[in-house]
């Protein structure tokens, strides 16, 4: 948050961070990447976690459906469905569990 100084410039708010080594380390070598300061560092990552926290597409099962969305979209020609397909597929693998029983089972003379 900015206060406004009496004669109408903005001054900025303090705020006191404690940082363990490796992170103190991080944010110099950021700083210096950037060619920024550290409060301006600290600045962007506040608002690069504020976009990731409150930007929809950034949530892990939305991020799915997107993903499932993207997949689903005509490949070759033909249109692709991803819950069709993952229920083809798991028919296989059950039809296939059947032959694997009955051939066991003929194997052992039943």
């Amino acid at each position: 948050m900015k206060k406004h100084h009496e004669k109408g410039a903005r001054v900025a708010e303090p705020v006191q961070v404690y940082l363990e080594r490796p992170d103190a380390d991080r944010l110099v070598r950021l700083a210096a990447q950037l060619g920024a300061t550290k409060s301006e560092v600290l600045r962007r990552g506040l608002a690069a976690l504020e976009r990731a926290v409150t930007d929809p597409t950034s949530h892990p099962a939305l991020r799915l459906i997107g993903l499932a969305e993207r997949e689903a979209q005509p490949d070759r020609g033909s249109a692709r469905n991803v819950a069709r397909r993952h229920d083809d597929a798991l028919a296989r693998d059950e039809i296939a569990s059947w032959r694997r029983s009955a051939r066991r089972s003929k194997s052992r003379g039943a």
